[in-house]
């Protein structure tokens, strides 16, 4: 490690940085729970089954229940509100008693794939009966249905102010929001572990640019590291 002044930044040389990686004990466990969490949360039921079997790691997760989790994410992704619903009732009755928001969004949801079908009375007719008393009930909802209902006065072809509640994402910020809570009921964790990591690798890394000229992961997907101009300098 050398420095060309007392303000200047470390130049850290690749050696010396996997070096110092090596020091640091890991677990080969933690790392396969890390994976095993991802694969369980997102969804990846076949990829986890396999992994349980070559790493010998087995969850505490029934890995069947992935499949029925699946099904009703794939639901509200397709814009099929209604058949993930019944799915939910059908394998957690009292989810949506319990959290009126949830509910709301997924029968705000069915409206949009009823406005985007352009059956303008029956989106009118299903927001008066089925929206309009949750708003009643929790006032803060009133703004997103108002939005919703705002669609109507444009051309679902046409890419209006509101287009992004038509858009795939937001079916998918939907869908993400009930995987959540189905996995909450289920004493699961609602967000894997390993995208926040990867966050904070990044925040880390941007902290530590500002004192060393280190060897960094510049790409997430390949995640190699590469030493940066000056790292090999010395005084």
């Amino acid at each position: 490690m050398t420095t060309s002044s007392s303000s200047s930044k470390q130049n850290i040389s690749l050696e010396e940085w996997e070096g110092k990686m090596a020091e640091v004990p890991i677990a080969k466990n933690d790392l396969n729970q890390l994976i095993m969490n991802y694969l369980i949360i997102e969804g990846y039921k076949d990829a986890a089954e396999k992994f349980s079997e070559e790493s010998g790691l087995h969850s505490s997760v029934d890995l069947g229940s992935i499949d029925e989790r699946m099904q009703i994410r794939v639901a509200v992704q397709s814009g099929d509100i209604k058949t993930a619903i019944e799915r939910v009732n059908d394998l957690n009755p009292d989810l949506l008693d319990t959290d009126p928001r949830l509910y709301f969004h997924l029968q705000q949801q069915h409206l949009i794939e009823l406005i985007r079908q352009g059956k303008a009375e029956e989106a009118l007719e299903f927001a008066q009966d089925e929206l309009a008393p949750h708003g009643e009930e929790h006032p803060e909802l009133l703004r997103e249905l108002e939005k919703t209902m705002a669609l109507l006065a444009f051309d679902p072809s046409s890419r209006s102010p509101l287009a992004e509640l038509l858009d795939f994402a937001h079916r998918q910020k939907t869908a993400n929001e009930l995987n959540a809570a189905l996995l909450a009921a289920h004493s699961q964790p609602k967000e894997p572990k390993l995208p926040a990591l990867l966050q904070l690798l990044a925040w880390t890394q941007e902290q530590l640019d500002e004192k060393a000229t280190y060897p960094r992961i510049n790409n997430i997907v390949n995640p190699v590291l590469e030493e940066q101009s000056g790292a090999r300098e010395t005084t």
